[in-house]
């Protein structure tokens, strides 16, 4: 079974893709968001491709557990986006994959001169955090079938 991993973010959508049958995923793509039929232009092309066969959607839960708005805003664009999909979905919690995401990256890079780094490369770096953050998403759900088969 083919899997595809969400981050999704107020400004991005970082994906990646994996199967329950290597039990890895991998980073893909980040989307920009857009409206919610734009988005589900874009994740309907990438499951075609990718020949996806469910969905592991990242929920952002406090750090107590709870969930706030940004979760209830999660659910809403699942029930909008990914039920049009036409294909299963599930939600993995996704506290701390941000942060783990930048700790796999390792440190930013430094502009030309030594400095800050320039807007493009900032955004670069946003993209590849969303990714890395799907990715890990991902690979929470596959470990979690993985330790969960008899």
């Amino acid at each position: 079974m083919k899997l595809l991993g969400i981050d999704l973010g107020d400004r991005r959508i970082g994906l990646a893709a994996g199967a329950t049958e290597s039990g890895t995923a991998r980073a893909l793509t980040t989307l920009p968001r857009a409206t919610d039929d734009a988005d589900l232009a874009r994740l309907r092309a990438v499951v075609g491709e990718q020949r996806i066969d469910a969905v592991v959607l990242g929920l952002p839960r406090n750090t107590d557990g709870t969930e706030g708005p940004q979760a209830e805003a999660t659910r809403a664009w699942a029930m909008a986006v990914l039920g049009q999909l036409g294909i299963p979905y599930v939600f993995r919690d996704e506290r701390y994959t941000s942060q783990d995401a930048e700790a796999n990256l390792g440190r930013a890079p430094r502009g030309r001169s030594g400095g800050p780094p320039s807007a493009a490369a900032r955004e670069r770096r946003r993209r590849a955090v969303d990714r890395e953050a799907a990715r890990l998403i991902l690979q929470a759900e596959l470990d979690a079938r993985h330790e969960a088969r008899p």
